[in-house]
């Protein structure tokens, strides 16, 4: 059993309009995810499910069959290997959770959110 306090996670720096913060375990992942009004997160998939909780503000998300205004304590779920990307609406909070962990994340190969 691990206990955490979110102010003492390091916040990662990963664009000018983009940073975050990471917990995880052995198969999950969960993240705080701080975007400014603007910020684009390019289109993508990954093996990991996935759980978007939004905090704060408000994001449009873009899926292979409908797009989606997700605002203040919506919650998205993204399936395995499904395709999407997402705008900032406005400064936003979102809370991510993931199964299997974003290796990706933790080795800095996120190559898609890193342009």
């Amino acid at each position: 059993m691990s206990f955490y306090s979110w102010s003492n996670v390091p916040t990662e720096k990963v664009t000018d309009k983009l940073s975050r913060k990471l917990i995880h375990g052995e198969k999950l992942m969960l993240a705080q995810v701080f975007l400014k009004k603007g910020c684009v997160v390019a289109q993508h998939s990954h093996e990991s499910e996935q759980m978007t909780y939004i905090v704060t503000g408000s994001l449009r998300l873009r899926l292979p069959d409908k797009e989606v205004t997700l605002n203040e304590g919506d919650v998205l779920h993204i399936p395995s290997n499904v395709e999407h990307s997402a705008v900032a609406l406005e400064e936003t909070l979102d809370l991510d959770i993931f199964s299997p962990i974003r290796e990706d994340w933790l080795t800095g190969k996120d190559d898609y959110l890193r342009k």
